[in-house]
């Protein structure tokens, strides 16, 4: 089976990381607008360095902690 990519794997975790959170709510917690949110769960947009590091703080995760492998 293929590798999921990054985008994929990011998505991922999101989503399990935003469980039963509405977007609305996870988005004020990650600081990234609902419907970019949105668009990073389907893989459907990049995400810079710098936007990913903030967005690591913000949930208080490690980068090993989003992409394992």
């Amino acid at each position: 089976m293929p590798r999921a990519t990054l985008k994929q794997q990011l998505g991922h975790y999101l989503r399990a990381t935003r469980g039963e959170m509405t977007f609305a709510q996870f988005a004020r917690k990650t600081g990234i607008s609902n419907s970019s949110l949105q668009r990073l769960e389907r893989g459907e947009q990049n995400l810079t360095l710098t936007s990913l590091e903030t967005l690591l703080k913000k949930l208080k995760v490690r980068l090993r902690d989003v992409f394992p492998e």
